[in-house]
């Protein structure tokens, strides 16, 4: 038996790195779901880390300001800083765009 496409159809990771409940950070992930649920319906993971409850991992994945959301699939990584309110810029940034 051979799963069908499922090869081709790898979900985006999508990691989105927060300090606790600020409004900037529940504003980021809301705005996530939404644009992922609107534009790539079940061809998305999201991860939220809060980096107030694991701070070093702020330096090992570089992250310099948050909300920060990065995309580690497909390669190349690729970050964005803010609330994610700006959908058009979001869905250029990731390349959901025209997909």
């Amino acid at each position: 038996m051979t799963d069908q496409g499922s090869q081709t159809e790898k979900p985006r990771r999508l990691v989105l790195y927060t300090a606790g409940q600020t409004p900037k950070s529940l504003a980021a992930i809301a705005n996530l779901e939404r644009i992922c649920s609107e534009h790539m319906p079940g061809k998305y993971e999201i991860e939220v880390v809060d980096l107030r409850q694991n701070p070093k991992l702020a330096r090992e994945h570089s992250i310099v300001a948050i909300p920060t959301l990065v995309r580690e699939l497909p390669i190349p990584i690729r970050k964005i800083i803010g609330d994610l309110s700006d959908e058009q810029k979001v869905l250029v940034s990731l390349k959901i765009e025209g997909e």
